[in-house]
């Protein structure tokens, strides 16, 4: 039972790593960066589709993101979902290509970004630190419940707690990436 808890543990963990790498591409930094398009989506005859299911999405150059619809039809469409987006970018149409120039950061959006960074890599510390409550409360279950020694429970609750130490670095080391990524001019 206890090595089931510690399994279970490590897997929710290792995801809400996996969660905050996913976040942190949707944060642009100066370069483009196809990742940035995954979660839009676009109306395909009636259905919300996502937008590298209609199109196909590559880098022009390294500012440069360039969307080619598979139908001619769906280019107007497209371009309209990416204007609409949350990403502040302005698409131009050149044929059936769809070009999406990347802006420059400025030193303050620079910060802004590390800032929504740090927060995205604080929630993700929570998400690890909330699993940890989670597995020791289980443990203390086992105990009550006569189903595990005391000595057994502390074990396990110091390789969780070595675990979630592990997986704050981690996040840490996550984070410190993104800041430096953001940051290069």
């Amino acid at each position: 039972m206890i090595p089931e808890i510690k399994k279970q543990a490590e897997h929710k963990m290792s995801r809400s790593i996996e969660t905050l790498k996913t976040e942190l591409t949707k944060v642009r930094t100066g370069r483009a960066h196809t990742g940035i398009l995954d979660h839009i989506q676009v109306d395909y005859y009636g259905t919300m589709t996502s937008i590298t299911q209609v199109a196909n999405v590559s880098l022009i150059d390294a500012r440069t993101i360039g969307v080619q619809p598979w139908e001619k039809k769906m280019v107007s469409v497209v371009e309209k979902a990416l204007r609409d987006s949350d990403l502040g970018i302005n698409p131009s149409t050149q044929g059936d290509i769809i070009r999406l120039p990347m802006p420059a950061l400025t030193e303050e959006r620079r910060r802004e970004l590390t800032k929504i960074v740090r927060h995205e890599g604080e929630n993700t510390k929570i998400a690890v630190r909330n699993v940890r409550r989670d597995a020791n409360e289980h443990l203390k279950k086992l105990l009550k419940d006569h189903e595990a020694a005391e000595d057994d429970e502390r074990r396990a609750q110091d390789e969780v707690q070595k675990l979630t130490d592990h997986f704050v670095a981690e996040i840490d080391k996550i984070v410190a990436a993104k800041e430096s990524e953001i940051m290069t001019v």
